[in-house]
């Protein structure tokens, strides 16, 4: 197959990709009756709260800092449209588990709409716990250590989430591997409910890839969906 062919071929998936979700969208039942904008989001956030938070913690050049976070609109926006990827502003209410949840914009999104979210994150960074605070979020204080588990959790989620990943040693030394990666997602697996699904969203490390080949064969071998930095599982049982 000719290059030109390959590339045609990619663009009539993509848009029958866009078409599904369009026609989901259109047709299916709105999100429980609601429209998600994300300035009407960001209307719902006390105002003068956030903004105690974002002088205590602003700064002038963040960088890649946590401090970049404090932007609402454009973090608001990148959340709001990881909602609409993993396609949570319509159909069933979700149990959903968010690792890493950090500032908990798409916590908030998820609870907005009706779902029942839930993050875990550490609690070294002051503004994140009084994020969770002003947005009421119902978060659990947890470092994700290699080959240990995840805490007794009272339910089990539709939904595990990751994005922009940290945890498994990103930019270090001890940058996880297969091994890390079986242990901890065999311990996910017994957090999901039947039919349930995981979606991990990679950073990129200093080789300019999101993982390596061995560990992308292996999720491979777990029958995941890859797209770029994101890996999708579904649960085995």
């Amino acid at each position: 197959m000719r290059l030109s062919q390959k590339i045609e071929k990619l663009g009539n998936a993509q848009a029958l990709e866009s078409a599904r979700r369009h026609f989901r969208r259109s047709v299916l039942a709105r999100p429980f009756g609601v429209r998600c904008d994300p300035e009407q989001l960001i209307k719902t956030i006390d105002g003068d709260r956030f903004e105690a938070i974002r002088q205590r913690h602003a700064v002038a050049d963040p960088g890649e800092g946590w401090p970049k976070y404090l932007d609402l609109s454009k973090w608001m926006n990148e959340n709001l449209r990881r909602v609409r990827d993993l396609e949570l502003d319509f159909g069933r209410r979700k149990r959903i588990l968010d690792i890493g949840c950090g500032t908990g914009y798409f916590l908030y999104i998820c609870n907005w709409l009706g779902h029942d979210a839930v993050g875990l994150d550490i609690d070294e960074v002051p503004m994140y716990g009084e994020m969770a605070q002003l947005l009421g979020l119902d978060r659990i204080v947890w470092r994700v250590e290699p080959f240990q588990r995840l805490p007794q959790l009272e339910k089990k989620f539709d939904l595990i989430t990751a994005f922009m990943i940290c945890f498994n040693g990103h930019k270090s030394p001890g940058l996880w591997g297969v091994k890390e990666w079986g242990f901890f997602l065999d311990d996910l697996e017994t957090h999901l409910s039947p039919g349930g699904c995981i979606c991990l969203g990679f950073n990129r490390e200093d080789d300019g890839h999101y993982y390596n080949a061995e560990l992308r064969r292996f999720f491979v071998g777990r029958r995941a969906e890859i797209s770029r930095h994101r890996v999708t599982l579904f649960a085995r049982r």
